[in-house]
């Protein structure tokens, strides 16, 4: 029998189980991201908390990611990616569960950061996972899938929080309810295959032979996948390290506004005209809709427009967006919300495209390693951010805040319009890195 090229194969069941399991990471990263926030209202006079706790805890999780992303990364490339897929699962949990039973404000971060970790190293293992079971013309779908469960496991945290928002000690319930979804994806991970990129990087060709027949029904080959061995150092070589530095600056600059709505969204759409407690929850949940949503249109962009022009719109709204929350005062809550809408909307070509292109922009040998890497280097920014944001607040108030995204904004948008590349139609075994570098160099 004639083998078919893996990029020819259509789109069967179990790319939909891969693409939908392997979600599950960003999924409770979102949700476990915000539900803090809308505990906060709870935590806050329970525990005794003040600014600056407030902003530990906030900056706990990421502070966690910057580990678990940069540390497993590696891990993912040596070991492969189906291990780590469901040992990190178990590790979120479990430490749900015991978040449960804090009682004191340093017990309550360490479960954050700890969470952080296990949810760090998923990102990595999830999204090269994803990557590899997905030809050229499902690439940006499936990737943009991946973006858009983080934004259904953040809206599905504001739900949880308003719903258990009057109820005596709902935090602990809050904290601890990203166990369910936890015991969900564990099922439908369970009998998931190894990535087969991985397996003919490492040289087990036999195996992956077996399981193509076996999930596909044919033989199957891969272009120009060829056995090498993972070299961490490799990210930093004259090839390599201009696009870890380029994603690396245009993720920081979505993410930092963004985590700052997310981790406290109740409260600064309460200073910003919605009255605080639940009223404030669940404008929340109508901006994390506009955050979803914005990934749909975007998953169809990427192909048909291309990832830079998306790129470079999207960060031209996100900035005129928080540019009008900053400077005008006294919107009313409705353009409030319509502003904040125009924001998140828009920021679901910047968060698909923080997956998709260091997931396109490196081989398969140190494709988990680069996404931990670039994840880690944005989450130094976000994890400051996050812990001063409560101080900055207090200090200069929120208009100003909503400048410094915009700043901040602005930053990703000359970044983007000075070095984003495009990568659309290229393979993943495509050398893609020099075909840009002759472009762009």
């Amino acid at each position: 029998m004639q083998p078919r090229n893996f990029d020819d194969i259509h789109f069967t069941s179990i790319h939909r189980r891969i693409m939908l399991w392997g979600s599950g990471g960003p999924f409770l990263d979102g949700y476990v991201l915000v539900i803090i926030g809308v505990a906060l209202g709870q935590l806050t006079p329970e525990l005794k908390l003040d600014a600056e706790w407030i902003g530990l805890l906030g900056a706990g999780t990421l502070a966690g990611l910057f580990i678990g992303t940069s540390l497993f990364g590696y891990i993912c490339d040596r070991v492969g990616r189906r291990k780590m897929f469901l040992i990190d699962i178990i590790a979120i949990g479990l430490i749900s569960i015991a978040t449960m039973f804090v009682s004191t404000p340093a017990e309550l971060l360490v479960m954050r950061v700890l969470i952080g970790i296990v949810i760090g190293a998923d990102y990595p293992i999830a999204t090269s996972m994803i990557t590899e079971f997905s030809n050229t013309r499902q690439r940006a779908f499936a990737v943009g899938f991946i973006a858009a469960m983080w934004y259904v496991g953040a809206t599905c945290a504001d739900l949880v929080g308003f719903w258990l928002h009057d109820v005596e000690g709902g935090w602990r319930w809050m904290l601890g309810s990203a166990f369910i979804p936890c015991v969900l994806i564990l099922i439908g991970r369970f009998d998931l295959p190894e990535s087969p990129r991985w397996l003919l990087r490492k040289g087990r060709i036999k195996e992956c032979e077996q399981m193509m027949l076996k999930l596909f029904g044919e033989p199957v080959v891969f272009d120009e996948e060829t056995q090498q061995e993972t070299r961490f150092m490799a990210l930093f070589n004259k090839r390599h390290f201009p696009f870890v530095l380029f994603v690396a600056v245009i993720w920081t600059c979505q993410v930092i506004p963004m985590f700052a709505i997310y981790t406290f969204g109740p409260q600064i759409v309460g200073l910003l005209g919605w009255d605080h407690g639940r009223d404030a929850a669940l404008g929340n949940v109508v901006i994390s809709l506009f955050f979803m949503l914005g990934c749909i249109p975007a998953m169809y962009w990427l192909n048909k427009i291309g990832r830079r022009p998306l790129l470079i719109g999207s960060f031209a709204m996100m900035t005129l967006a928080l540019a009008v929350l900053g400077l005008v005062s006294n919107l009313g809550i409705w353009l409030v919300v319509i502003a904040f809408a125009v924001y998140a909307f828009f920021s679901g070509g910047p968060g698909i495209l923080q997956w998709l292109y260091p997931n396109e922009l490196f081989p398969t040998e140190i494709r988990a390693s680069a996404v931990g890497v670039i994840m880690s280097i944005s989450r130094i920014g976000t994890v400051i951010s996050t812990w001063a944001l409560p101080v900055f607040i207090t200090e200069y108030g929120i208009n100003a805040v909503m400048l410094m995204g915009a700043f901040i904004s602005l930053v990703g948008l000359a970044v983007s319009v000075i070095f984003a590349p495009e990568t659309r139609g290229m393979s993943l075994t495509k050398t893609a890195q020099m075909t840009i570098m002759q472009k762009y160099h």
